[in-house]
C-alpha cells in the first residue's frame, strides 16, 4: 500500500476508499471493526487499522481497549463508542453493499471510476494481498482509458 499512496494517492491521481468487511467466521473481526471506527473519531483510524492487521491474533475487547490506550485516546469517549455499538449499523451496510459486490473474503479491492452523486462504478476486482506490480497494471490501464 505505501507504493499505491505514494505514487497515485498522495498524487490525487486516485482516491481511496476503505470499507469495514468483517468476516462472520472471525468472531472478533466485528468489533475490531468497531475499535477502528471509534479510533477514528479521535483522528486515530489508520493507527487503530494498522495495529489491529498487526495483531489479527489478539482482538478481545480487553486487546483493543489496551491498544487505544497505547494510542492514547481519551478512553472514556473510546469505551463509550465501543459500548453503545455506535457504528455496528455503518458496518453492517457496509457488509451487505459488499455481498452485493460479489466480496465473500478479505481482502478485496474494487477498482473504478467516481460518477456523479458520490457513487462510484466498481470495473476491476483485485482480490488478496496482492504485489504491488498486480496494482499498479491495473491502475495504470484503468488511468489510461480515461483520457
Amino acid at each position: 500500500m505505501p507504493l499505491i499512496e505514494k505514487e497515485y494517492i498522495s498524487t490525487g491521481k486516485i482516491s481511496y476508499v476503505f470499507m469495514n468487511f468483517p468476516l462472520a467466521m472471525h468472531k472478533f473481526a466485528f468489533k475490531a471493526s468497531e475499535a477502528g471506527l471509534c479510533a477514528g473519531d479521535q483522528s486515530k483510524f489508520w493507527e487503530m487499522h494498522d495495529k489491529l492487521f498487526e495483531n489479527q491474533r489478539a482482538l478481545e475487547e480487553q486487546d483493543l481497549i489496551k491498544y487505544a490506550e497505547a494510542m492514547g485516546l481519551d478512553m472514556t469517549k473510546f469505551k463509550s463508542c465501543l459500548d453503545t455499538g455506535k457504528y455496528s449499523e455503518l458496518i453492517k451496510d457496509a457488509i451487505a453493499e459488499g455481498g452485493k459486490a460479489g466480496i465473500s473474503g478479505t481482502p478485496t479491492f474494487l477498482l473504478g471510476f467516481a460518477e456523479t452523486g458520490g457513487k462510484v462504478k466498481a470495473v476491476k476486482k483485485i482480490v488478496g494481498a496482492q504485489p504491488y506490480p498486480s496494482f499498479k497494471v491495473v491502475i495504470d490501464a484503468m488511468l489510461s482509458s480515461e483520457k
